[in-house]
């Protein structure tokens, strides 16, 4: 009987098993910032204990940190704490930090892919929910809670049971104008946001295979939107030419043997899944959210659903995500007002994305009364960025580059939408309050971000094309 990719990893990474108790499972990278990982630091100390492996561990700051003058001190007190306890703590424990200033710093689901730290084959945590993105390289890749920060950081292990395995297939050719995003967008709100829950989800077909590195990064970013533990895809040439020559990546003799390895790992032909949904993405259009979870999502085209299509449990808190946004059953999303577009988070803030706005917006201007945040996932992105000349392309448009960071995806910082304002975002949550009290929040792709920055309003992108 053969293994899935999961599997295979998981069985190679496990230092125990026994029937009845969960798995010890091996994990190969620690990744943390600011905001998980004072409580675990703080856990060690009382019990007098060091970091294992410092050395397997990465930590930058992302969360808190301001988009401008980031040479300057953070005003946000709480941020500014959070930030400082991070240095102070990397120091006394001797882990590598990419903090404000550094030329690798930046979220910290970018930066692992760009240095070539997160590789085929590897476990990798954080504490943060959207670990999973480094699972587009065929790594099992998940978040963890603090308390199990704390226990990777003395042991180098986790205690878990090992989940179920669900793939997702994707197969066709996508339309003009329709990009990962939108798949994954499409699939959560066939499904879900509650329909992976309990699987590790394996991304496969065609649709998925002709995606870049970046693109499969944004699909297994928002699987845990689905519920799911994690999502990953199965490595190939185009994963091992974007790992080549990267910073941390093998090098020389290394680089033969972790290729020769990365190579064998795929889902075998006979092997069983527990579960397995396929789609057409040539049913899938541009998609946005109308509501407040991720799976509350149409094409552009569409109408949100009618109320009486729904189960009556459903009903009431339908209709209280409607009123939160603002909006009514069975009406059009078309046209809808914006306010605010940010463009960025660890979904869409790498370089591909920047240089997918910056070509539609080449010669156009933002609407008025539109404010629009474009916001790099990294210093490396955003030099690239500079470097290429995009950063004046928005200047021209109107749109704002600023500094890498988290930015508005979450209210956790100084860039917070304003209460009632709307928001078209290519971040990865939509939930009450997300982006700062009462904000309302639409998520997209980024090109049909930049297409509400331009028009002042929801429109379908493929009519600007």
């Amino acid at each position: 009987m053969g293994k899935t990719l999961v599997e295979k990893i998981w069985d190679a990474h496990v230092v125990k098993s026994q029937e009845g108790f969960p798995d010890i499972l091996y994990i190969d990278t620690h990744l943390i910032h600011e905001v998980t990982s004072p409580q675990a630091f703080d856990g060690l100390r009382k019990r007098g204990l060091p970091v294992l492996r410092p050395q397997q561990t990465v930590a930058t700051a992302d969360h808190n940190v301001p988009t401008l003058n980031q040479h300057l001190p953070i005003q946000e007190e709480l941020s500014r704490y959070q930030v400082d306890m991070l240095t102070k703590n990397t120091s006394e424990f001797g882990i590598e930090l990419y903090g404000l200033g550094h030329p690798y710093q930046g979220i910290v689901h970018v930066i692992g892919p760009e240095l070539g730290i997160t590789q085929p084959g590897k476990t990798m945590v954080c504490g943060d929910s959207h670990t999973s993105t480094h699972g587009a390289f065929g790594a099992i890749a998940f978040g963890i809670g603090t308390s199990q920060v704390e226990q990777v950081f003395a042991t180098q292990c986790l205690l878990l049971q090992k989940p179920k395995t669900m793939k997702i297939e994707v197969n066709g050719e996508l339309a003009k104008g329709v990009g990962a995003k939108d798949i994954i967008l499409y699939i959560i709100s066939k499904i879900s946001a509650a329909g992976g829950t309990g699987y590790f989800v394996e991304y496969a077909g065609s649709a998925i295979r002709s995606l870049s590195m970046e693109g499969r990064m944004t699909i297994c970013n928002m699987s845990i939107e689905m519920g799911a533990r994690g999502g990953l895809i199965a490595p190939d040439q185009t994963t091992f030419d974007y790992i080549h020559g990267r910073e941390f990546a093998p090098k020389g003799e290394e680089w033969d043997q972790a290729l020769a390895y990365w190579k064998t790992l795929y889902s075998d032909k006979d092997v069983t899944f527990d579960a397995v949904l396929e789609f057409d993405a040539a049913d899938i259009e541009p998609m946005i959210t109308y509501g407040t979870n991720p799976g509350m999502g149409v094409g552009v085209t569409q109408n949100i659903p009618a109320m009486t299509t729904l189960p009556a449990s459903e009903q009431p808190s339908f209709k209280k995500s409607l009123d939160y946004m603002g909006f009514q059953d069975n009406e059009p999303v078309l046209n809808k007002p914006v306010d605010y577009v940010f463009i960025g988070s660890c979904t869409n803030s790498r370089i591909e994305d920047l240089r997918e706005v910056a070509a539609f917006v080449q010669g156009k201007q933002k609407a008025e009364g539109v404010e629009v945040w474009i916001v790099p996932g990294s210093k490396q992105v955003e030099a690239q960025a500079k470097e290429e000349g995009i950063d004046k392309v928005f200047q021209d448009a109107g749109f704002l580059l600023r500094e890498p960071g988290c930015s508005a995806c979450l209210g956790m910082n100084e860039d917070k939408i304003p209460a009632g304002k709307y928001c078209v975002s290519t971040s990865n949550r939509n939930f009450e309050g997300r982006q700062g009290p009462n904000a309302r929040t639409m998520l997209v792709s980024p090109l049909t971000a930049a297409a509400a920055a331009v028009s002042g309003k929801v429109v379908d992108v493929r009519s600007m094309i």
